[in-house]
């Protein structure tokens, strides 16, 4: 049986299922092990894993501990009541007429990081002024639908994780900052500081970025060092506001005080620094990498509510989750009829009830007509999330064009 427990309850002779933490949070071979001694569980505790689920049919048990099942129940339980409230977003353009623009804009926004990571490894200066067009670009392509950027944002290669990251945090904080209803203004400076918040990446080695298998105690150092690397970048670069500069700073800092690189919590972190841990933890554990593979979008959420508990602010995780839905845009999803379906516009009354483009059948296995359902206006529900890779299709197909 899989059970959640405290890190502080954790004894030798227990065996870990899951240490339920972002992948980078922790310099471990693998999510699942045996427990032999006390200098693991030190470990574990020095991290900053809060909570962690075992594996009682492989190890001891603890009576008392809430199962799997019931903490997902519950999860599930507080999404709900999330979707009810309205998210109060408007639409200025249809998505099919954004949908030709996202594209491009999405392609432009990668190449040109892609440019700025070679040129800062190269040791040439950022230059703000070719990349300020850009964000404005792009604030103002979500602000019209942003059904039809974020999902391609959400898309990533194995070998182009660190650039597409970094676009996919500039767009979800947009998103993100718009659902709070900031000012304009602050939004470009965060967006800003998502696209720029890992440049600290680029001066560190591709051994370590994309190392498939344990990281070192001191190639785990060399990767939380690109903080630490990209404050020193952006502090000598023009045109870098104190917001977007605390995007980049603070966004491995948690609400526990159990981040880095300076070890801050709750009122220790900006605003900005606290949508950013949120937004750059979401994206990096439903994307692919080369040692992992990516949650489908709502499993993120779920997880993201659950660490609400110690590392993140609550309050921000349900802003957050109303303002990209309960089932993002994108995700794909089984309807109660067996239909299977992508996720292409929200209904801010309820976040359970998006728009949804079906077109393939689970049951009998097959792909049918393409049609378009508004779940609000249906008495089809969603059943469940599912993961591209097990039916085999491809989620470019399906997106807006």
């Amino acid at each position: 049986m899989i059970k959640q427990i405290r890190a502080e309850q954790l004894q030798p002779g227990m065996y870990i299922h899951d240490l339920n933490c972002g992948w980078l949070d922790h310099p471990f071979v693998t999510n699942a092990f045996l427990v032999r001694d006390q200098a693991t569980i030190a470990k574990i505790v020095g991290v900053g894993i809060r909570e962690l689920y075992i594996d009682t049919d492989r190890g001891s048990d603890i009576a008392t501990a809430r199962t799997q099942q019931e903490v997902s129940a519950a999860l599930d339980r507080k999404l709900e009541e999330i979707a009810s409230e309205d998210a109060g977003k408007t639409v200025a353009a249809s998505l099919k007429e954004e949908a030709v623009r996202a594209r491009r804009l999405h392609g432009e926004a990668n190449k040109i990081v892609r440019n700025m990571m070679d040129d800062v490894r190269l040791g040439h200066q950022i230059e703000v002024e070719r990349i300020e067009p850009l964000v404005e670009n792009m604030v103002d392509s979500i602000f019209r639908n942003q059904n039809a950027l974020l999902p391609l944002a959400m898309l990533k290669k194995h070998d182009d994780y660190t650039f597409e990251h970094s676009v996919g945090v500039c767009a979800l904080l947009v998103a993100f900052g718009r659902g709070l209803k900031l000012d304009r203004t602050m939004i470009k400076d965060m967006a800003l500081g998502g696209l720029l918040h890992d440049v600290g990446k680029a001066l560190i080695p591709d051994t370590i970025l994309n190392k498939p298998g344990k990281l070192t105690d001191d190639e785990f150092g060399r990767m939380k060092s690109h903080v630490d690397q990209g404050i020193l970048l952006l502090q000598q670069t023009l045109g870098v506001s104190p917001v977007a500069l605390r995007v980049a700073a603070e966004h491995h800092e948690r609400f526990d005080g159990s981040g880095y690189p300076s070890k801050l919590n709750k009122e220790g972190i900006s605003i900005h620094g606290q949508m950013a841990a949120i937004v750059d933890v979401y994206d990096a554990i439903s994307s692919d990498r080369v040692y992992h593979k990516g949650m489908p979008p709502t499993q993120a959420l779920k997880k993201l509510l659950e660490w609400s508990s110690h590392h993140f602010n609550p309050q921000l995780v349900q802003a957050f989750i109303r303002a990209i839905g309960i089932y993002p845009t994108g995700t794909l999803v089984q309807l109660e009829s067996k239909r299977l379906g992508v996720v292409t516009e929200q209904n801010d009354k309820n976040l359970l009830q998006p728009t949804v483009r079906i077109f393939y059948h689970a049951g009998q296995r097959h792909y049918i007509t393409p049609e378009v359902i508004d779940l609000a206006k249906s008495q089809d529900r969603i059943a469940s999330f599912e993961n591209f890779d097990k039916w085999n299709i491809d989620p470019y197909r399906w997106l807006p064009s």
